[in-house]
């Protein structure tokens, strides 16, 4: 009979894991974790380990936040909700909140390591109550379900409950430790694990597939999102040109990215998030029943919203289009979007990733005709410098971003940016960072956020590294906007600095990266200016430590 590990069991790795600094000993702490657990257990424990419940592709959410925690950890512990915003301004920490607010309990309790002593799958299954409580009596019920939760753990155990509730581990457990700890344990290597992982996007499938030998079974599969292929940005074309030779040149589309599934079961739409876009696109998902040839496919494109003149709109219209769950029908006409198609992935249970690009153009030509909604983008071959020139005057004067280089004979690679799509494009180099502290303003800024901390991702790890704040760029409106946003993430204030949950993405302009003893990631960016706000983006899709390392070697 199966023996399932307890949340204590969980939480005492996880003590250990925080202690280490060096990341193979982490890796093979994690790996040794990762062999002892079940089947149910290894579904649902790498996640956990990386401060997340479910995988993205679920496109769900605990729907819990810091006010809701404090309510179940007050009931839970005895203090009050005063006592413990104070323990957080003190220890900056909710798991450490949580950790001492429940050593009211009593020693037995503590020597237990929690009254009931829950398994880690009691635990989860408990969560993903919390997940599907909605409606009139969620809150409350929410609150209960965490009570229970708190009221049988230990302070060890609360403390890692209370920062996986809230996303925020703090182990240094990211997506490169927990492949190599997936192919450590059970004997594959990295990049059989990650090219699975970019497939599904769930560690636990992926870790169940290799712990039985069935790794190379995964693949594509129809209505689960792959992980979208990335460019670099090539600032001088001429340079780009050379090193790629005769390519496809494409317009760089200011939109937002989107994968289409298209089945027996119907048609869904996802975004680069993995979120469900079906219903705010049922406009164009009505026409892709239309335009596509074929049972089954995967493509890739990018939704564009058009004013009435048919000039593209900025990026910020589409978002209210595709964040919209309610007057669906006066946002499409306010907003209409029209999808260009640019890739294929999938077609009548065949996978395309591996074939070179120009089969899959071929492929995707054959398949889509265009309607009002949906075209094939417009694709140019050349290895002229001229011809490319000219693509990208025509993108400039048609008011989008910019174009994209492709090597015709590359495979479509799920989740990596390399040099096989490249992009240009007449701004300053921009990065992706995470928003993880900001400073009240002064005099008639005095009630608004107007300098922002900013952090890359370290792709090991998945510590987030300051690289700097950015102070400039927003206009008044966007600092309101950005300060309804952010104070409801606020975690921790001391003086005008808030401390903030790492949950916004914003994409910087600057001059140059410098090295600097400042920042904990060793750099700083000079002159950096606030373009907008990556709502389509994660934290975990933020730029990392290596491309930041890579854009200061490549411009010295």
């Amino acid at each position: 009979m199966e023996t399932l590990k307890t949340f204590f069991e969980f939480a005492e790795v996880c003590e250990r894991i925080e202690k280490e600094s060096s990341s193979l000993v982490i890796t093979d702490m994690v790996a040794d974790f990762l062999k002892e657990l079940e089947e149910e257990e290894l579904r649902i424990c790498p996640y956990l380990l990386m401060g997340k419940i479910f995988p993205e592709w679920m496109d769900r959410e605990l729907g819990v936040g810091k006010s809701l925690l404090y309510n179940a950890l007050s009931r839970a512990s005895g203090r009050n909700e005063t006592e413990l915003e104070e323990l957080l301004r003190e220890t900056g920490d909710i798991g450490k909140v949580a950790e001492v607010a429940m050593h009211r309990r009593t020693q037995q309790t503590l020597f237990l390591g929690g009254e009931e002593k829950l398994t880690i799958v009691e635990i989860y299954k408990t969560l993903e109550k919390i997940a599907e409580a909605s409606g009139k009596g969620s809150q409350t019920t929410k609150v209960r379900y965490l009570e229970y939760l708190f009221s049988s753990s230990s302070p060890k155990e609360a403390r890692y409950l209370a920062r996986l509730v809230m996303g925020e581990m703090r182990i240094k457990v990211g997506e490169g430790i927990m492949r190599d700890a997936i192919a450590k344990a059970f004997g594959k290597t990295p990049e059989e694990v990650e090219r699975a992982y970019m497939f599904i996007t769930d560690f636990g499938e992926v870790a169940i597939a290799t712990k039985k030998g069935e790794l190379d079974k995964i693949g594509i599969t129809l209505f689960r999102p792959v992980k979208m292929m990335l460019a670099q940005i090539s600032p001088d074309l001429e340079e780009a040109m050379k090193e790629m030779g005769t390519c496809a040149v494409e317009w760089k589309y200011d939109g937002a990215r989107v994968q289409i599934h298209v089945g027996n079961e119907g048609v869904k739409v996802f975004s680069r998030r993995f979120e469900d876009l079906t219903k705010p696109l049922v406009d164009v998902v009505e026409e892709i029943k239309e335009v596509v040839g074929v049972e089954k496919a995967i493509l890739d494109g990018e939704a564009v919203a058009y004013d009435k003149s048919g000039k593209p709109k900025a990026f910020q219209y589409i978002l209210r289009r595709l964040r919209r769950k309610y007057g669906i029908e006066e946002k499409k006409e306010e907003i209409p979007i029209h999808i260009f198609l640019f890739d294929c992935l999938y077609v009548d249970g065949e996978s395309l990733i591996d074939k070179p690009l120009k089969e899959r153009r071929s492929k995707l030509e054959r398949i889509v005709r265009g309607g009002k909604r949906i075209s094939v983008a417009t694709q140019t071959i050349t290895g002229e410098v001229s011809v490319a020139e000219k693509v990208y005057r025509d993108a400039l004067d048609a008011g989008h971003e910019g174009i994209m280089l492709k090597n015709l004979s590359s495979p479509y690679i799920p989740g990596r940016r390399g040099k096989h799509w490249l992009k240009h494009k007449p701004i300053m180099e921009t990065l992706d960072l995470v928003v993880v502290g900001a400073d009240w303003g002064k005099g008639k800024h005095a009630h608004l956020l107007s300098s922002f901390y900013l952090a890359c991702i370290d792709e090991n790890t998945g510590e987030l590294l300051e690289v700097g704040k950015v102070a400039t760029g927003p206009t008044e409106d966007e600092l309101k906007e950005l300060t309804n946003i952010l104070s409801e993430l606020i975690i921790e204030q001391k003086g005008t600095y808030v401390k903030l949950e790492p949950k916004i993405v914003f994409e910087v302009a600057y001059e140059e990266i410098q090295k600097s003893p400042n920042y904990p990631s060793g750099y700083a960016l000079r002159f950096p200016r606030f373009v907008r706000v990556r709502d389509d983006k994660s934290p975990e899709e933020a730029d990392n430590l290596s491309r930041i390392e890579e854009l200061y070697r490549k411009y010295q």
